[in-house]
């Protein structure tokens, strides 16, 4: 095996920031515009999903196919609760962070109750809790949101930029290289992926398999929720499909980017790479004036195809086993 292919399985993501490469290369050709610039509304759109998928990924990576699908619906009451909260006064955002924060432990430590305690399966577990979320978004919708209800600090954070780059898109990236740096240097980081490659095999090992499940959960929550709230205050209001989007797109980058659908093994690079990919590929469809259905079509293949290459890979289940993490 050469160097190469042992850098390339050692981090998945290489493939995710290949495929950035070549698309924006086809983006600079479709809109005639060859400049770095032109990715700059690329990655603060990314931004946004990045933050959802980084904590769809510690879902995934715990295994046995666990995916939070309420992460829409957390997001899109977050937005409506926590712009009413802040009333457009900056001196009020506190008071907005912590009714997301509040929102986000709360859903989170119900989705794992339900999984843990219930032992539902978390699909359904979470596809119910957010259904129940989007029914609160939709009673909350009775009151009418606006530009004029977003505080200037936090549109500033949203859209504002630092030396051209925009300060959300260096949020996203604080936080991308703080969980690669949790899941490969920390112990919290090990039990994830221990957990996910054998639940079994932790708990004889001596890992909390329970509270770290709790805290993927809380954890991939609470992001959306504080993404609801920034979110919100970038497009200048809330309103009831802001994010319907995520769904989707938050497990296609997690799965586009290296993590394991199986579980055992997350990149929170490679979910960066994948959501700036994701953008990318929305991007010139939408240049190519292709109909939305279209561009659901081409992600859900892409999907498709990613997940049917990684069931043949190297790090399948029923393959060669997964390298074994530091105790």
């Amino acid at each position: 095996m050469t160097a190469l292919q042992t850098f390339a399985r050692s981090n998945r993501w290489i493939w995710a920031a290949l495929a950035v490469a070549i698309l924006w290369v086809v983006l600079s050709a479709v809109s005639g515009r060859w400049s770095l610039n032109s990715l700059s509304g690329i990655v603060l759109s990314a931004s946004f999903l990045t933050c959802v998928a980084l904590g769809q990924m510690l879902v995934v990576t715990t295994g046995r196919g666990n995916i939070d699908l309420s992460v829409a619906g957390v997001l899109t009451l977050s937005a409506f609760l926590a712009l009413l909260v802040v009333k457009g006064q900056d001196g009020r955002i506190w008071l907005g962070v912590l009714t997301a924060l509040g929102l986000g432990v709360g859903v989170g430590l119900v989705n794992a109750a339900l999984v843990i305690r219930l032992r539902i399966p978390a699909i359904i577990a979470t596809l119910a809790t957010g259904y129940i979320l989007a029914s609160a978004a939709l009673i909350t919708n009775a009151t009418q949101f606006g530009p004029r209800l977003v505080a200037p600090g936090l549109r500033w954070l949203a859209a504002g930029k630092i030396g051209g780059v925009p300060v959300f898109a260096l949020v996203a990236l604080s936080l991308v290289a703080a969980l690669a740096l949790l899941l490969r240097h920390s112990v919290h980081g090990w039990q994830l992926s221990a957990i996910g490659q054998s639940r079994a095999a932790a708990r004889l090992a001596g890992v909390p398999v329970n509270r770290v499940l709790v805290s993927a959960f809380v954890a991939s929550a609470v992001l959306a929720a504080l993404t609801g709230l920034v979110l919100g205050a970038y497009v200048g209001g809330a309103f009831l499909e802001i994010g319907q989007p995520y769904l989707l797109q938050s497990v296609a980058a997690v799965v586009l980017g290296g993590t394991l659908i199986a579980g055992g093994q997350g990149t929170a690079v490679g979910t960066w790479f994948a959501a700036i990919l994701l953008i990318l590929m929305v991007t010139i469809m939408q240049i190519l004036s292709l109909p939305r259905g279209t561009q659901d079509l081409a992600q859900g293949a892409v999907v498709i195809l990613v997940l049917a290459l990684a069931a043949k890979g190297p790090g399948r289940r029923s393959g060669r086993p997964l390298p074994a993490q530091p105790s």
